[in-house]
């Protein structure tokens, strides 16, 4: 399964990782995923937030399946094509909610995090580019 593995595809197996398994994190425990998201308590204590909670995180979970599908299927340039555009234009969306919401060092934690798995996704690190 891991047979073309190398180091180089850490990043786009961790973002993977963390889109599919984060992203069903909020079916468990809906406030304590917003909380560590960077949401305050006000809107991760709101009933109708969990529901949006939920829709978001189902395409976050699917993103994530995808970038395992494509990876074993050895399509590592379009796994690099996911992390450079989620994580240019989700991070940056993520970042400023979470800075708007008032939380200034999970947003920088946001912007740094995403930035650097779109900049591996853009010089397309993950197929050896």
């Amino acid at each position: 399964m891991f047979e073309h593995f190398e180091l180089r595809h850490i990043p786009a197996l961790f973002a993977a990782t963390t889109m599919t398994f984060g992203g069903a994190w909020s079916y468990f425990d809906a406030r304590g995923a917003m909380l560590e998201f960077g949401l305050p308590d006000r809107i991760a204590s709101t009933p109708a937030a969990v529901a949006v909670m939920h829709i978001n995180n189902a395409r976050t979970t699917a993103f994530g399946l995808c970038m395992y599908a494509l990876y074993f299927r050895h399509e590592l340039a379009a796994c690099d094509t996911i992390l450079a555009i989620l994580g240019a234009y989700a991070g940056l969306v993520d970042s400023y909610v979470v800075w708007r919401e008032g939380n200034p060092r999970k947003a920088a934690f946001r912007l740094v995090s995403s930035g650097l798995l779109s900049a591996v996704g853009f010089a397309g690190w993950t197929a050896g580019r």
